[in-house]
């Protein structure tokens, strides 16, 4: 039973712990995506032609890692780092959590690629 409860009490930690990091305003983002509907789209699903990456639908921290990595030269795409350079970290966080609210048109490659298991 102890050992339960433990498992419980981590459980319940991590939990709490993965939405601290998670606690961007999705009001906020939206309103700072403005800059980024002329690529990204007004909806975070990209431009048509396919040249942009969609945000929409994808995971809040993934999104806030790349941002960090335009904004401190690890990533180099020159539109992405002028960008990322004025953003603070409230903004990260905000642009993160509404990208990750939005309906994603995000796919994998299951039954798209040939031979293998």
């Amino acid at each position: 039973m102890q050992r339960a409860l433990t498992i419980f009490a981590a459980l319940v930690f991590a939990f709490a712990s993965g939405a601290a990091f998670a606690s961007g305003n999705v009001a906020a983002g939206k309103q700072k995506s403005a800059a980024c509907a002329a690529c990204h789209g007004p909806d975070g699903n990209a431009t048509a032609d396919g040249q942009y990456p969609r945000l929409a639908g994808q995971y809040a921290d993934y999104i806030a890692q790349a941002l960090h990595e335009y904004k401190n030269g690890q990533r180099g795409n020159a539109i992405m780092v002028g960008m990322a350079a004025p953003l603070s970290e409230e903004d990260i966080d905000n642009l993160a959590a509404y990208y990750a609210s939005l309906p994603g048109k995000l796919s994998d490659l299951h039954g798209k690629v040939q031979g293998g298991d």
